[in-house]
């Protein structure tokens, strides 16, 4: 199979689908591997460098687009991409079609096999595929949460570790999964006041069990919820129902209650956002105010350490590429029912349940497009 890697175009994006090591992997597999100009210079990596792999370097994206089977990136295609893309054509990146219609629609009239990361399951019912972006963004959101805290960036001005003889910040984590407990590892290793709610018993024992007296647990209801946002200084939206839009967990009428200055961090603005007043930002202008709290609502949050991140993405995509490109897809799916969840467009048609759900379309049955 002939593989195409684009540069990634959407703004501040430094990640890249494949490394060089990946490429050289399905070089060695039997395949052909494009990458354009200069896709890697993101992560440190020089043409050169996926030359020595065995991959073919292209100037025009266009070319990969046109002569390719399968596409490889890591955000959604941007609307010059979905021009580009093809009937029949193989797109294996993260898709987040819930909350993006104009995306949907456009991969929906190309004709596309769009493989979306984010909904490929494994045994546990997990989602091995975001799994790392997830332990990468839940990380990051307390390095950005306590940027923004700080007043030259129009916070409270609170160190969330505290000093001696002076209270730490409050950092509250509104769901006990991937992303809330990776902030809460770092939000308490940095000595700040850690409470994690979530609504599933098993999470919050799993989660107190670990964390022991580092963080509290609280279960995850309106009144819990209301008095947690009212105490805060830093709050962590990290909740996410797979391939479905965000629920709005956090109101406007909430934001009355809060500190002058405090800050939330919407780490699931990919899906939506979980709070009333979030809207996607970039890593040039992170944040916004909405009634004297600030906002930090950016889309890609990975992308800011990107060599980190794509090595930790490629790690558990880099299998399933070497499955369909060995099998090809469909087979790759017959065989492998976890990687067939990752189906979300096939034969101008959406087949993941969820986003058929939220965006209105007549979902076509996963058994049959496997046929």
């Amino acid at each position: 199979m002939r593989i195409g890697c684009p540069r990634e175009i959407k703004n501040r994006e430094y990640r890249v689908g494949l490394t060089p090591e990946s490429a050289k992997e399905l070089v060695k597999h039997g395949h052909e591997v494009w990458v354009e100009t200069e896709a890697g210079t993101g992560i440190g990596a020089s043409d050169q460098e996926y030359e020595a792999a065995g991959a073919k370097i292209h100037p025009d994206p266009a070319i990969l687009f046109a002569e390719c089977e399968m596409i490889v990136k890591v955000k959604e295609p941007q609307p010059e991409e979905r021009a580009m893309l093809r009937e029949g054509q193989i797109l294996y990146t993260y898709l987040h079609l819930a909350p993006d219609p104009e995306q949907t629609a456009d991969l929906v009239k190309s004709g596309v096999t769009a493989i979306a990361y984010e909904t490929v399951t494994d045994e546990g019912g997990t989602l091995p595929l975001l799994k790392p972006m997830s332990q990468v963004a839940g990380r990051m959101s307390i390095q950005a949460g306590a940027t923004a805290l700080e007043k030259a960036h129009g916070g409270r001005g609170v160190l969330l570790g505290g000093v001696p003889g002076v209270m730490p910040g409050k950092v509250i984590v509104i769901g006990g999964g991937v992303v809330g407990f990776n902030a809460a590892q770092m939000a308490s290793g940095l000595g700040a006041d850690v409470t994690i709610l979530d609504r599933n018993p098993d999470v919050l024992e799993r989660v107190g069990t670990h964390f022991e007296s580092r963080a509290k647990t609280r279960f995850s209801n309106h009144a819990n919820l209301e008095e947690s946002v009212c105490e805060a200084d830093l709050i962590i939206g990290a909740v996410l129902i797979p391939g479905a839009a965000a629920p709005k967990l956090v109101t406007r009428d909430m934001l009355r209650c809060m500190k002058p200055g405090a800050v939330l961090v919407d780490v699931a603005i990919d899906q939506g956002g979980c709070f009333e007043t979030s809207h996607p930002t970039t890593h040039d202008d992170p944040t916004f105010v909405v009634d004297g709290i600030v906002h930090y609502c950016v889309a890609n949050m990975p992308g800011a350490v990107s060599r980190t991140s794509t090595y930790a993405l490629n790690n558990v995509t880099l299998p399933h590429a070497l499955r369909i490109a060995d099998l090809g897809w469909k087979e790759a799916m017959r065989t492998d029912p976890h990687l067939a969840q990752g189906l979300n467009v096939y034969d101008h048609r959406v087949t993941y349940p969820a986003v058929a759900e939220e965006l209105g379309y007549d979902l076509l049955p996963l058994a049959e497009a496997l046929a």
